[in-house]
């Protein structure tokens, strides 16, 4: 009873772990646990801080600067105490004249060792002078405005909104190829579930072939060597059969991966179990302008050319005058303002600064020249990219009406090919037809429904491969 419990528990859970799942689902999958995307989805993000970084250059900016220095010494303006003349007025002159000694007996200044000597003086002491810079320190609060940069300011803005935009095109291009890449896995799985369903038809009529011929040889009316033809076909077959299976198991593996999911994930396809898909030749008509309205890489062409142009304009602003206001609240200690006491002493000031490049010998003007040739060869590569779309769209709608020509050939060939099986083992039973005609039916209708299952899913999948390179792909 216990082992009954344990075998049906695991079945339950073998059960319930092979969910069905359909094509919409695994794209799903896929988009939430792609890492190339998520990436892309974080590019974007990253786009929208650098347009805001872009847009606040417009408003002004603060900046508070702040330092501290220790001196060993202190600083003197005098070297010693120094000794200054003093003048007094004179009335008689209506001037100032120096205080010196006179000699009574010539009435002159008195000179000693060619100076001439004050009556008095005004002592400047070397200690007044003398100041504590031991703890210097110092701040400023700076706000800045920029009135004209040349036109840098304007054209980063454009270029970081062109680039976010541009980011946003790069990842809906990574989401067209990553539900393509699912797409054809997906199909790959449904493709290789029908040839495992037609290897095993084909090896239970192999097998019924070989039971009939062993029982004809015990009858006398086959020989041994009819046997051993129709064994080497069954084993031939059990081995197409084993591939096959082998090649289900490792494209359910490659599924599960590309959907983010364990590569041991039991799936079951809502599509794999259909005799055949609903396909309808679809008409191909296309515009190229709307195509390319619709095409993401295009778009992202067709942007980073305009970024490119906007890389002009930033490379010309190096010529222009730059022109910005400032003003500064700013702190010293010792109070450079007042005596150098030791305690804070501030001031406000307002200015404007205008740098003017004058002559660089031409390598401003060259660097926008370089600009201009790296905006051409964008415009160059977004021609040459549409060229090749065109091609692209014509050798896809091609590729198209030749696989549903090719489908509907194969169903033609496979009706043939179960009437000649019929055929022929009907005239193997009457005696009127040989082994060999039975097995060589056989062969031919298992070609008929390998190429007829090929067929169907090479529509399946040009007629997705058309809509992308159209811009149709609906997800």
């Amino acid at each position: 009873m216990r082992n009954i419990f344990v075998i049906a528990f695991c079945a339950i859970s073998v059960l319930a772990s092979a969910q069905v799942v359909t094509l919409d689902s695994c794209r799903n999958m896929a988009l939430r646990n792609n890492k190339e995307i998520q990436q892309a989805t974080l590019g974007i993000e990253k786009a929208g801080y650098q347009r805001k970084e872009a847009a606040a250059a417009y408003l002004p900016q603060f900046d508070l600067t702040a330092g501290y220095i220790y001196n060993s010494r202190k600083v003197s303006l005098i070297k010693e105490d120094q000794m200054l003349p003093t003048k007094s007025f004179n009335p008689q002159t209506g001037a100032y004249d120096f205080n010196l000694l006179i000699d009574p007996a010539t009435g002159y200044p008195v000179q000693v060792d060619g100076q001439y000597v004050p009556t008095t003086v005004a002592l400047l002491p070397k200690s007044g002078l003398t100041y504590n810079i031991h703890n210097l320190m110092g701040g400023a609060l700076t706000v800045t405005q920029p009135i004209y940069m040349g036109g840098k300011i304007t054209a980063m803005n454009q270029i970081t909104e062109l680039a976010q935009q541009l980011s946003r095109e790069m990842r809906e291009s990574k989401v067209e190829d990553v539900i393509y890449s699912v797409d054809a896995a997906y199909w790959q799985v449904v493709s290789l579930c029908a040839k495992q369903k037609l290897a095993r038809s084909y090896v239970d009529l192999v097998q019924r072939l070989d039971n009939d011929v062993r029982i004809m040889v015990e009858e006398g009316v086959a020989t041994r060597a009819n046997q051993l033809s129709v064994d080497v076909k069954l084993n031939e077959a059990n081995v197409d059969l084993t591939k096959v299976d082998n090649g289900v198991t490792l494209s359910r593996m490659l599924l599960a991966q590309l959907c983010g999911l364990p590569v041991n994930t039991m799936m079951t396809l809502a599509d794999e179990g259909r005799d055949e898909l609903d396909l309808k030749l679809a008409p191909s008509n296309y515009n190229l302008d709307e195509v390319f309205d619709k095409r993401h890489d295009v778009r992202s062409l067709e942007l980073a050319t305009k970024i490119y142009d906007q890389q002009v304009k930033v490379a010309r602003s190096e010529m222009m005058p730059k022109l910005a206001a400032v003003a500064a609240l700013h702190a010293t200690n010792p109070n450079s303002y007042d005596g150098f006491e030791n305690r804070f002493g501030a001031a406000f000031s307002v200015g404007a600064t205008l740098r003017v490049p004058l002559w660089h010998w031409g390598g401003l003007s060259n660097k926008v020249k370089a600009a201009k040739v790296d905006a051409s060869v964008k415009r160059l590569e977004l021609d040459d990219a549409k060229e090749k779309i065109a091609l692209q769209i014509s050798q896809a709608a091609f590729r198209y009406q030749e696989a549903f020509k090719t489908f509907d050939a194969t169903k033609a060939n496979l009706a043939q090919a179960d009437e000649n099986l019929r055929i022929a083992n009907v005239a193997f039973k009457e005696g009127m037809g040989t082994l060999d005609e039975v097995i060589a039916a056989q062969t031919a209708w298992l070609k008929a429904n390998s190429e007829k299952i090929d067929a169907e899913i090479n529509v399946q999948m040009t007629r997705e491969y058309l809509d992308k390179v159209m811009g149709n792909m609906n997800y």
